[in-house]
């Protein structure tokens, strides 16, 4: 049996006449960029997130950039982050030309550590009454922001993170990329991602939950001047045309995008939930083999299953024998940031963030979409068992 670890085709197959009309809507109206396609999207996706503006881009890691330049963060300046993610978070924190300030990661759900965080700001940070704002001791910058990533569609710990952000008066940015409709429980209720910082930043790259056919990104927010100010921004920093208040770039959606994402998103909670049935069917085939750790769900969170990820010892060799047997898998990631050659001009070293980078030695993502079928999820929790099995059992935690 082959089974891909992530097929486009059979999402498409079943959206093919609407998705094709919707391409020949914007051929025929001409609105190529932006325009009354992508302020539709804007308006549906930012009432799925509830919050009060969306506003659509050329793609994540450019609105991760601009939720950040949206908040005048820039030279100077320093961005908490996680270590265990794409290097497109850190990147937009970089281009700002603000310092990244990566930390490790929780093990059981692979996001930023809130008591690390909080241990770095007590021992590195003082109020700086001149500035009004907390220095590092260390870079000499000012710490404005946490950016947390909400990796694999779990949300990462909000409710500490957005108590030590108010402690100190600082930004949260949340880099919602992996997490559309993403749940987290504050008492008796659930807030969506995106919700909780003062700006968030998703992606619609095509494996995305929400996936485009191209590039896409969006920033959506409650606040109206933080919106305008990323208008402002993707429109070589006019309001008015001609008229140019800032300095900006051209980072608009494209209309193909925006009408293609119009058409996907009224299937996105559908699609959501078709992921979480295939995530339990995997907990249920592995929760008897030694030596697989499953992805935890923490109490606080709705997981909506961007990556199902499993930790496993020899992880190289399983991903060899997988794809021997005609399954596809990713590793999601390798190598954390802090060790990644463009940042070693940091000065980080090998050791300094000893769960992330036992973790990045043992992940391994398994199929997962929304189509994916019962019998390939059966096919691959055999063969993973298979591996493990003639090993002993050994990949235990």
């Amino acid at each position: 049996m082959e089974v891909p670890f992530f097929d486009l085709k059979r999402q498409y197959e079943v959206l093919s006449s609407r998705i094709n009309l919707s391409i020949q809507e914007v051929l025929e109206s001409g609105w190529f960029v932006d325009g009354p396609y992508v302020k539709k999207f804007e308006k549906g996706f930012a009432s799925f997130c509830n919050t009060r503006f969306a506003v659509g881009v050329s793609s994540g890691t450019t609105a991760v950039y601009l939720a950040l330049k949206a908040l005048g963060i820039g030279s100077n300046d320093e961005v908490i982050t996680s270590t265990n993610t794409f290097i497109a978070t850190a990147e937009a924190i970089s281009l700002t030309g603000a310092k990244p300030v990566f930390m490790d990661i929780d093990e059981a759900s692979y996001n930023i550590s809130v008591e690390q965080v909080s241990k770095y700001i007590e021992a590195n940070c003082r109020w700086h009454g001149r500035t009004k704002s907390y220095i590092d001791g260390k870079t000499k910058r000012r710490l404005r922001a946490i950016l947390p990533v909400h990796l694999f569609g779990q949300m990462a710990e909000m409710k500490g993170i957005m108590e030590i952000a108010n402690k100190y008066g600082i930004y949260v940015v949340e880099d919602a990329a992996q997490a559309h409709g993403a749940l987290y429980k504050e008492g008796e209720h659930f807030k969506k991602a995106g919700n909780f910082g003062n700006i968030s930043a998703f992606s619609f790259y095509p494996s995305k939950n929400l996936g485009s056919y191209g590039n896409g990104g969006a920033v959506v927010t409650d606040d109206e001047g933080f919106a305008d100010k990323v208008r402002m921004l993707i429109n070589h920093g006019q309001m008015k045309k001609y008229y140019h208040h800032i300095l900006g770039w051209n980072s608009k959606m494209s209309g193909f995008q925006g009408a293609i994402l119009n058409v996907k998103l009224e299937f996105l909670s559908e699609w959501n939930k078709n992921r979480q049935v295939n995530a339990m069917a995997y907990n249920e085939l592995f929760k008897d083999i030694e030596g697989v750790i499953i992805p935890q769900e923490m109490d606080y969170a709705g997981h909506i299953y961007h990556l199902y990820v499993i930790r496993v010892k020899n992880r190289d060799e399983l991903q060899k024998y997988l794809k021997n047997q005609g399954i596809g898998t990713g590793i999601h990631y390798p190598i954390p940031l802090h060790m990644q050659q463009a940042y070693q001009h940091l000065g980080y070293k090998e050791g300094d963030f000893p769960i992330a980078e036992k973790v990045s030695r043992e992940i391994l993502s398994l199929p997962m979409f929304p189509e994916l079928r019962q019998e390939e999820i059966a096919y691959v929790a055999q063969k993973v068992n298979e591996f493990v099995s003639a090993r002993g059992g050994k990949g235990e935690k």
